[in-house]
């Protein structure tokens, strides 16, 4: 009887001692500030992963930028330190480019095409960065960039003559200002609040919902109601330690984070709006550009896309399925 017991309560020790060696916690960056919508949504999602895994996998968040920009974070995954982040799709250029074909400057008219557009294409996009090694748990909406600025922006010199920020590394951005004739200043997002404080740059391109949440808008005073590309963030693991998990708690963590990006891309539109309206109860200035600019911006705009498919900067691929879709979409209005 002792011997059984003995032998019980030894595989009751293996047994919890196994459970603790095959637990992963999945180290995640992020440039959200936390107490955002996005950072809420994310640890929501992470503790119903950690509830149905029985503890095996936990997502473990860093908000703010504190693990640095898109070259950190991608460098501490090389090493370990981290295993994913949150992304937007010029953060993952150097992976992949194909989720940078959502974004093309003035590619959508309006919501209604992007719901249409995304939902032929999210799938293909996962598919494509998964061939790089990187496994996308979720793409959620950030909405329409807008210009953010000092002065108000309502034609092409306007914007010529202040001092653009563009995104560090971001490539298509700086294929179109090369197209538009702007010289941009080019500074990590967490440089931006200081760069509008000092007057190293004047003007931005952001979401209102973005605009409030890294507080842009308390150095300028007016923003460009006309939709210049369409924003997404990505929630990306590097595949080799995402595989590391058994395949059915990999099931557990996309069903999970599936959910959170599907309430995620409901509250960001929708947070979006109340943003719009806050700005202008906090004293931005809606303005409208001049007459005929908008059509000059897009014939602008085409010509960078084509340049840069030209060059290889996109993925030719992917845009054109992009293209398409959006053509029978505008097709069947």
């Amino acid at each position: 009887m002792r011997t059984r017991i003995k032998t019980f309560c030894l595989a009751i020790i293996i047994a919890a001692f196994s459970a603790g060696v095959s637990a992963k916690t999945f180290k995640i960056a992020t440039l959200a500030p936390a107490g955002t919508t996005w950072m809420k949504e994310m640890k929501a999602g992470a503790k119903l992963i950690s509830q149905r895994t029985e503890g095996r996998v936990k997502l473990k968040f860093y908000p703010g930028g504190v693990m640095g920009n898109d070259q950190s974070v991608h460098r501490k995954i090389k090493i370990g330190q981290l295993h994913g982040g949150a992304f937007t799709p010029g953060g993952l250029a150097v992976i992949d480019s194909s989720l940078q074909a959502l974004g093309l400057p003035m590619l959508f008219d309006s919501l209604d095409e992007v719901d249409y557009v995304r939902s032929r294409m999210d799938s293909v996009l996962k598919q494509e960065m998964e061939k790089n090694g990187f496994v996308i748990l979720g793409i959620t909406e950030g909405g329409f960039a807008r210009i953010l600025s000092k002065q108000p922006m309502r034609d092409m010199d306007s914007i010529r003559n202040s001092k653009v920020w563009m995104p560090e590394g971001d490539e298509i951005g700086q294929t179109v200002f090369r197209a538009l004739g702007i010289t941009p200043i080019s500074l990590p997002i967490a440089d931006v609040f200081t760069g509008l404080q000092t007057g190293l740059i004047e003007t931005v391109a952001v979401n209102p919902t973005s605009a409030i949440a890294f507080q842009w808008h308390s150095s300028t005073d007016y923003m460009t109601d006309v939709p210049l590309s369409y924003l997404i963030g990505v929630l990306a693991i590097q595949k080799k330690a995402f595989n590391k998990v058994p395949a059915q708690d990999r099931k557990i963590v996309q069903e999970e984070m599936g959910k959170v990006f599907k309430r995620l891309n409901k509250l960001n539109r929708e947070d979006n709006e109340a943003a719009k309206i806050a700005l202008q109860n906090q004293g931005i200035t809606f303005v409208t550009p001049n007459p005929g600019e908008v059509e000059q911006w897009r014939k602008v705009s085409e010509q960078s896309i084509n340049q840069m498919l030209e060059n290889g900067t996109i993925s030719a691929d992917v845009v054109g399925q992009v293209r398409s879709h959006l053509q029978t979409y505008r097709n069947s209005q």
